[in-house]
């Protein structure tokens, strides 16, 4: 094959008059003499020059939108409006064919649920070019943090016998025959005979199995797919979804909001600098986007203003106890506009709480800390008032919940006390007890999930826009 430059690096080299090779795919050919070529590396088309009177027409037919060429040409200063250079084609070679007829991506506006039921194209399109640039910077900035910082990139089992969460929405693993799985004496699935010789089911965090790692590598992180047979058919869960779960030893709860504020404040400034054009061009989106709502129903800021935003403040911190008090006392609360209502201290905290917190009475990102130990998992370490736990989440603009972590219960008592309160079997987890027995220590955690970060910094409003092939109730296309 031919060396090719890309089309981002030509239009960023400030370059012209040399031979250049480019390849990639037709957005529009008009005239049959200007063709807008993408490939992939920016929202920019390159436009070609073609001539037209010297080319063959049967190859002019065959450049249509969505075919793949590859086009060779002098870069020259462009005589038209919308772009600075243009090459002069000398050749031109189809290297795949699209059919007109049928190729869905004609270039016209394409509703997001459109382009969900052809998610295996929707990458040719500019918004998801932008939104799928922006997922790989800020996966990259995530390493980066981590790496920056002596961390430990440990690789979790995707399969696993445990419920991290104790909330059972899993999904098993057996190469069981299911119309005749072997039973037991008392009629029950024999898992004895499974693959695994037990019960298993894909994960649903890596947390549990990273302590271990923290234990003895002090800091470590997992960054991975996790899953959840949770039947909800919302934009804001799916089935299958990439957790960062870092976990580090002598952390305190203090120690763990610090981290988890330093990364959110990282990969932001990171994605700011290096995906300028992509953030922009979804910023204006996004503005397009709401200017069918009605007024009321805007947001304040812009995307970037968003982001911003997100880097100029301290994040607040308060409890949950200080939380419940400003929401009773709040006007939507006492006139009956929330939802849920906030009757009192207990409370499970919705999203609209959440976003009430962050965007109208703090108008900043929130931490809030020390929840009540009967709403939150049995690994949380117990504060001394007997009722709370040293439990974290970071709540954003627009997102709602986008951390969840705790410090982790070290004593062993404690934690077997409170497994025991809740029903979860000791002799399941002998292998996380053991950390607690050998060397156990003060250490800490938090969970990010992935696709609502990319959900916040794209401005897209539904999660199944932000991960290439959407896992949901009903739909493992592609």
């Amino acid at each position: 094959m031919s060396p090719r430059t890309k089309i981002k690096a030509l239009l960023e080299s400030g370059k012209t008059d040399i031979d250049v090779t480019v390849k990639g795919w037709v957005r529009t050919f008009r005239n049959n003499q200007f063709i807008a070529l993408n490939d992939g590396s920016t929202n920019s088309n390159l436009q070609i020059v073609v001539d037209f009177e010297n080319t063959d027409p049967a190859l002019l037919k065959r450049i249509s939108t969505g075919a793949a060429l590859s086009v060779s040409g002098r870069l020259v200063e462009s005589l038209g409006k919308g772009q600075s250079v243009d090459v002069k084609a000398t050749s031109i070679e189809i290297l795949g064919d699209s059919d007109p007829e049928k190729y869905p991506l004609q270039p016209k506006k394409h509703s997001l649920e459109f382009l969900r039921e052809i998610a295996h194209l929707r990458f040719r399109t500019n918004t998801f070019g932008a939104i799928f640039r922006v997922r790989n910077t800020l996966s990259f900035a995530v390493h980066t943090f981590f790496q920056e910082r002596g961390f430990v990139y440990l690789h979790t089992p995707v399969i696993t016998a445990s419920d991290a969460e104790g909330a059972g929405e899993t999904f098993h693993v057996t190469n069981f025959d299911l119309a005749n799985p072997p039973k037991t004496e008392t009629g029950e699935v024999d898992f004895k005979q499974d693959f695994f010789g037990r019960a298993t089911n894909l994960t649903v965090s890596g947390q549990l199995e990273g302590e271990l790692g923290a234990m003895a590598l002090s800091d470590i992180y997992t960054f991975g797919p996790t899953f959840r047979a949770e039947n909800s058919n919302t934009t804001r869960h799916l089935a299958e979804f990439w957790m960062i779960e870092p976990e580090m030893a002598f952390y305190d709860a203090k120690d763990n909001a610090d981290l988890a504020e330093a990364l959110l404040k990282y990969v932001i400034s990171y994605v700011l600098d290096k995906n300028k054009e992509d953030l922009e061009f979804l910023s204006q989106r996004l503005l397009d986007e709401e200017k069918q709502k009605p007024q009321n129903e805007r947001s304040e800021m812009t995307l970037l203003e968003k982001l911003q935003f997100c880097l100029n403040n301290d994040f607040e911190r308060l409890t949950y106890t200080e939380a419940i008090d400003i929401l009773k006392e709040s006007t939507p609360n006492k006139k009956k506009k929330f939802q849920y209502l906030v009757e009192g201290w207990g409370t499970d905290l919705q999203s609209e709480h959440e976003r009430y917190l962050v965007e109208k009475h703090f108008k900043k990102p929130v931490i809030l800390t020390d929840y009540p130990k009967e709403i939150k998992s049995f690994y949380m370490r117990q504060n001394d008032d007997g009722k709370t736990v040293a439990a974290m989440d970071i709540l954003f603009p627009g997102i709602g919940e986008i951390v969840g972590g705790s410090q982790r219960e070290e004593r062993l008592d404690k934690l077997e006390q409170r497994m025991d309160e809740i029903g979860i079997p000791k002799e399941e987890l002998w292998w996380y007890l053991d950390t607690r027995r050998f060397g156990g220590c003060p250490h800490s955690g938090f969970g990010l999930g992935f696709e609502r970060l990319v959900l916040f910094v794209t401005g897209m409003g539904n999660i199944r826009d932000v991960i290439p092939f959407p896992r949901f109730p009903k739909n493992a296309e592609f």
